[in-house]
C-alpha cells in the first residue's frame, strides 16, 4: 500500500471536491428540470438519478464524518497515511478510471425518478461545500486511526483517510456519469 502524507492527501481530494462543486454551479444547476430528468439514452440514470444517489452517500456519511471529527484530538503535524488493504480495494473499485466493473445500487441508495431536480442538485452543492469542510477539518485529525463504518454494513469500519478517497472517487464515478448523460442529450 502507497504511504502518502495527510497534508498533500488532503490537498488532492479538497482539489477534486473543488472541482465538482465548480461543475455542480457552473453546468448542473444551470440545467432545466427537463434535461436533469431526462434518462440516459442506454436506459440509465439522469443526472438529477446521478448527483441523488451521491446524496444519499452524503446523508449517510456526514453525520459520521462531522461525529469524528469532532471527536478528534490534535495529530502529530503531517503523519504518513497508509490505506488498509480494504480501503485501497473500496477506493480503487470506486475510482472511475481503475473500477470498471458496474455495480447496482443498493436499495437505500438507489434514487427515484420522480425527482425535485433542483434541489437535488442544490443539496449536491451543499454536501460538497460540507465536504470540503470536513476535509479542512481532518488537517488536524489522525487519518490513520479515526474509524468509520460503511454504509453497506456497522461492522466494516475504514480508516477516515479511505473513507474520505472513497466517496471522493464515488462522486467522481458518478459526475462522469452525468457529464456523459448531458453530452449524449446534446
Amino acid at each position: 500500500m502507497k504511504t502518502i502524507p495527510q497534508s498533500q492527501l488532503l490537498e488532492a481530494l479538497e482539489e477534486k471536491v473543488e472541482r465538482h462543486l465548480q461543475e455542480a454551479v457552473s453546468t448542473f444547476q444551470n440545467l432545466s428540470g427537463e434535461v436533469l430528468l431526462r434518462a440516459a439514452e442506454n436506459g440509465g440514470w439522469s443526472i438529477a438519478q446521478c448527483l441523488e444517489h451521491l446524496n444519499t452517500y452524503g446523508q449517510y456519511y456526514h453525520p459520521h464524518l462531522q461525529k469524528a471529527l469532532a471527536a478528534s484530538g490534535q495529530k502529530q503535524p503531517d503523519e504518513p497515511f497508509e490505506s488498509s488493504w480494504l480501503g485501497a480495494y473500496f477506493i480503487r473499485t470506486m475510482d472511475p478510471v481503475t473500477g470498471t466493473a458496474k455495480f447496482k445500487a443498493v436499495k437505500q441508495h438507489t434514487p427515484a425518478t420522480d425527482l425535485d431536480a433542483p434541489a437535488v442538485v442544490g443539496e449536491f452543492i451543499r454536501q460538497q461545500e460540507e465536504l470540503l469542510q470536513y476535509l479542512r477539518q481532518a488537517r488536524t485529525a489522525d487519518l490513520n486511526h479515526i474509524r468509520i463504518p460503511i454504509s453497506l454494513t456497522k461492522w466494516i469500519k475504514l480508516k477516515l483517510g479511505d473513507i474520505f478517497q472513497v466517496l471522493v472517487a464515488h462522486n467522481e464515478r458518478h459526475i462522469r456519469q452525468a457529464r456523459r448523460n448531458l453530452k449524449a442529450g446534446t
